[in-house]
């Protein structure tokens, strides 16, 4: 079998009390065929010395950015690998052997997305609980319709089919860039694994309110202003039946 090479791509900005868990993980894999790309916004603690002294071969930038997708665009400008994986500062790769068993799942097959299921930890690295939105069996660009169903870390794109992420969306671009990802194959491949340990806290829970707003446009651009309209009316029924249910 002809094993893919990944490119694992993370952002970091003054990262230094995130960045480890994530640096081990990587280090850990047993698959070994991925390049490492880490692009720092000019940090200004010692996470560029973290990177260096790590034991991973790394292409590293660090420089001031517009922001998280710009910061993102330049991985993926940078990336030769033949899928993308952004993984967060703070986040890491679910097991040892996580690679390993995406790489099989590929196969000969070359699928245009592979995704799985997201674990949500805390920052002692405890299991908190799964993703509360589950990846659906078989994916679509329409399946987003009913939420973000498969975590960005957990949604690996072919570098050939990914466009850049849309600069004009501040908090939820990873949202769209799925979206338009999807919209490019139709052979999306679910591992059935859990391939992300998330971190439970971030820019988009920082921004809770404005991601939220970002989203909804996402979706009217994609899925139609009235359709958008419709479910959101159904999330919010589903939101508060998850918290009288202390589903939350």
């Amino acid at each position: 079998m002809d094993t893919p090479l990944f490119s694992i791509i993370t952002i970091t900005f003054n990262a230094a009390t995130t960045l480890p868990p994530t640096l081990r993980s990587i280090e850990a894999q047993s698959y070994t065929n991925y390049e490492y790309i880490v692009i720092d916004g000019a940090s200004r603690d010692n996470t560029v010395q973290l990177v260096e002294q790590s034991s991973l071969s790394v292409r590293l930038v660090s420089e001031q950015d517009k922001g998280l997708y710009d910061a993102m665009n330049k991985g993926l400008k940078m990336a030769v690998g033949e899928y993308l994986i952004f993984l967060n500062a703070g986040d890491s790769f679910h097991a040892a052997d996580t690679l390993q068993r995406v790489a099989e799942a590929i196969g000969n097959n070359r699928p245009g997305v592979v995704y799985g299921e997201t674990a949500i930890v805390d920052a002692e690295r405890r299991f908190l609980m799964m993703r509360r939105l589950r990846a659906p069996e078989k994916l679509t660009w329409r399946s987003f319709a009913n939420g973000m169903l498969v975590c960005h870390q957990a949604f690996i794109a072919r570098r050939d089919l990914a466009p850049l992420y849309d600069l004009k969306y501040r908090y939820s671009a990873d949202v769209d860039w799925c979206i338009r990802c999807m919209k490019q194959t139709n052979e999306l491949l679910n591992t059935h694994l859990t391939l992300i340990d998330y971190l439970n806290e971030g820019e988009t829970t920082r921004h809770h309110r404005a991601s939220l707003k970002e989203r909804f446009a996402v979706m009217c651009h994609h899925y139609g202003w009235l359709p958008t309209v419709l479910r959101h009316g159904w999330f919010a029924v589903r939101y508060a039946w998850a918290r009288l249910c202390g589903r939350e």
